[in-house]
């Protein structure tokens, strides 16, 4: 579904009273049917004001440990004006969404849009609701609505000396007409958002009653383990029940699609038992040879390939190459990724014949409805989805829902019965979907005064859009996969502009394996392959790595900026503790700025210590610095594992990596220390929940050479011997 603008988002005509209280509604562009939609019992969509004060902000993104919730939540009640101490949110479900002309807009969360694509509607819901409050109040005392004065929930009127609360005014408020115009407040008069306040579901994290996904009970719920065709492609052959059916608390053996086989049971563990116990055949499919090996040459024969889609050109780099004083060239591998959330895929579903529910963690929750309305046979309108809070979600549960899908199909196979399906750790490491795996070839022409006249980016690899959204192809090409190499816009603009002739350019090559967003997405490999290879070309012509990049940036001011401030901060240029080296990168992506200043050390044996990470983020407005910082050191520990342990591979058509045994995350005496810098230059509102990873590899790879003399190009680390060389 596309969505408008934002900025050319009006507002319903009419609002609602509901539950007693005042609930302000507003419209995205679909036509006044969308008032009509709605009943007067219900509530209606962002703000509602409870007759205690309470002020519920109704939020159509979810929350996965990013903060999202609080920040929205901190820009509405700003506007609004409201008591801090009395807001709280709640998320309205798709099935509403859908039946009232998507009022609440796009529920997706992912490419760290959760804030920047929502804060220009949401604020002004607050906006409009302290305004129709204050008329009210106007209203009721007969005096001047330019008199009155809103601060904490309260409206007053300091001359006649009156004043009421918002819960006191709401039943009013909600008679009258939203305003038409909505002026914002500048973000220098900020009083809730900007400032670090704490957020709204700590607490329950902290004493137990935040409930995932994973914890979802619900009276006379059954429990299904599943397990899909191992090898990518394929299919289910044969099983024979009759083996488990008799097994302790064994209920149901139920096939799921044509690749699939899940046994239900009162315990989850009975019906993994079961499941284990159960004999299968498979047809492994054309793909039973498929292996890293075998891709690995159809990568390498891409970085030479004549066709390629091309993401930014200028100039002509074959005659700057041909003519360059020096010529500089590289090529890097990034493997396969496994998202490897905390909390596996698992959803709870109830089917009858005349409705599907869904309780689950999604990123989005409107995909997540759309794959029950398929799996369910039942109209849409028959269909919901209830979100709960997600357990991890790095893209893995906005790619696919899968998950879902399989959930209704075995609820289907016992109706009125719930069903709580559950992934093993094993099943959710081979059916991922995988960030792919890539190579890229740079080649640099330089001239006798060591300036970069050419480059020539070739990537060889998968493309995501083509498997996820074919749609979003551009006459074939996938302008994804050229993330923070883009020559203009507002999401990753290619900072090196000073190089006259330029080539950036992808070999498609399609593997079995399915891909999907992971956290930071293209941006990772892109930042990987461009920043080591700038370090590459420093040494290779004598000069100092942050001198060469503020020459190659300076038209770039604001990359330069968060580059010029990890390097202050960390102290390029001045000794660095003994034994300790450093290393530089900075990239642009999901609209931020970001830069990273690594120290790590390499003993005799080849050791790794990452002891510090400086790190810069320009995002344009920042809603709640310590949220920031915090996405920034959880950053770091995401992308420093990947870097460090992270590597999916495949024989035999299936992946080889079927738990933390094999496939480890970073442990807490391996993450460095972080120091956030967060430099909001104002003027645009990038992401922060994914831009400082693009910098966690490379910055460790570049301090890596500087203290052994060894050049890193593909990762993880723990195969790589990084003794001095």
């Amino acid at each position: 579904m596309t969505m408008t603008d934002t900025s050319r988002r009006g507002f319903i005509k009419g609002s609602t009273a509901a539950a007693a209280g005042l609930s302000l509604g507003f419209q995205l562009p679909f036509g006044d049917e969308a008032q009509a939609a709605l009943t007067p019992d219900e509530i209606n969509a962002w703000v509602v004001v409870k007759p205690d004060d309470t002020v519920i902000v109704r939020v159509g993104r979810v929350e996965m440990g990013q903060g999202t919730l609080t920040g929205l939540a901190q820009l509405v009640a700003d506007e609004l004006d409201c008591d801090w101490a009395k807001v709280t949110t709640e998320y309205p479900t798709p099935g509403e969404n859908v039946a009232r002309n998507r009022i609440w807009g796009n529920f997706g969360t992912a490419g760290s849009r959760g804030i920047r694509d929502s804060h220009d509607y949401m604020r002004k819901g607050g906006a409009a609701a302290r305004m129709m409050l204050t008329q009210a109040a106007a209203n009721q005392w007969n005096v001047p609505v330019g008199e009155c004065r809103t601060s904490k929930g309260v409206v007053s009127h300091a001359a006649s000396g009156r004043s009421a609360t918002y819960g006191q005014l709401a039943m009013a408020a909600a008679k009258l007409e939203p305003p038409k115009e909505i002026p914002l407040k500048d973000p220098k008069d900020w009083t809730v958002a900007g400032k670090p306040v704490k957020r709204l579901d700590t607490a329950d994290k902290l004493n137990g009653k935040q409930v995932y996904s994973l914890d979802m009970k619900l009276p006379g719920m059954l429990n299904a383990a599943i397990r899909d065709c191992p090898v990518f492609g394929g299919k289910l052959k044969s099983f024979d029940a009759a083996k488990v059916q008799s097994m302790p608390g064994v209920k149901k053996v139920v096939q799921v699609g044509d690749t699939a086989v899940a046994v239900v049971a009162d315990t989850w563990w009975r019906a993994k038992t079961a499941l284990d116990a159960l004999p299968v055949v498979w047809d492994e499919g054309p793909n039973a040879s498929f292996s890293t090996e075998s891709y690995s040459a159809v990568l390498k024969e891409g970085l030479t390939a004549e066709q390629a889609f091309v993401g930014n050109q200028a100039g002509d780099v074959k005659a700057a190459i041909a003519g360059a004083a020096k010529v500089v060239e590289a090529t890097y591998r990034f493997p396969w990724q496994h998202h490897a959330t905390m909390e596996p895929m698992n959803a709870t579903a109830l089917w009858t014949a005349d409705k599907c529910e869904v309780w689950t963690a999604t990123q989005n929750a409107e995909a997540a409805l759309a794959t029950t309305v398929a799996a369910s046979g039942l109209p849409i309108n028959k269909c919901d989805v209830y979100r709960l809070n997600l357990g991890g979600g790095f893209g893995r549960r906005a790619t696919s829902h899968d998950f879902v899908r399989q959930a209704v199909t075995i609820a289907k196979a016992m109706p009125g019965t719930p069903i709580k399906l559950v992934w093993s750790r094993e099943e959710d490491q081979l059916h991922g979907h995988y960030h792919p795996s890539t190579m890229a070839k740079l080649t640099a022409a330089v001239d006798a005064q060591g300036n970069v006249t050419g480059l020539h980016m070739r990537i060889s690899g998968q493309s995501i859009l083509a498997t996820v959204n074919p749609n979003g192809l551009q006459n074939g090409r996938d302008p994804a996969t050229f993330q923070g190499l883009n020559a203009t816009g507002t999401e990753g603009v290619f900072g090196y502009t000073t190089i006259p002739n330029l080539l950036i350019d992808h070999a498609m090559r399609t593997p079995p394996v399915p891909p999907g967003f992971w956290r930071g997405v293209n941006n990772n490999q892109n930042a990987f392959y461009l920043e080591c290879f700038v370090d590459e070309i420093a040494h290779a012509t004598g000069q100092d790595p942050l001198a060469m990049r503020q020459k190659m940036l300076a038209k770039s001011p604001k990359h330069l900026a968060v580059l010029n401030a990890v390097a202050e901060r960390a102290g390029w240029g001045k000794p660095a503790p003994a034994g300790v080296f450093r290393g530089l990168a900075q990239h642009m992506g999901y609209g931020s700025y970001v830069a990273a200043c690594a120290e790590v050390s390499v003993d005799e044996k080849g050791k790794l210590k990452i002891h510090r990470i400086v790190a810069a983020t320009d995002c344009g407005h920042a809603v709640n610095p310590q949220q920031i910082a915090a996405q920034i050191e959880g950053s770091f520990a995401y992308g420093l594992t990947a870097a460090l342990y992270g590597e999916i591979t495949v024989k035999g058509g299936k992946v080889q990596e079927e738990n933390f045994d094999t496939y480890p995350i970073m442990r807490m005496d391996e993450m460095p220390k972080v120091e956030s810098i967060v430099m909001p230059s104002g003027g645009f509102w990038g992401g922060v929940g994914e831009p400082t990873i693009f910098v966690a590899a490379p910055a460790v790879m570049n301090a890596i050479f500087a203290a052994t003399g060894k050049r890193i190009r593909s990762t993880p680390l723990r195969d790589q011997d990084i003794r001095k060389a």
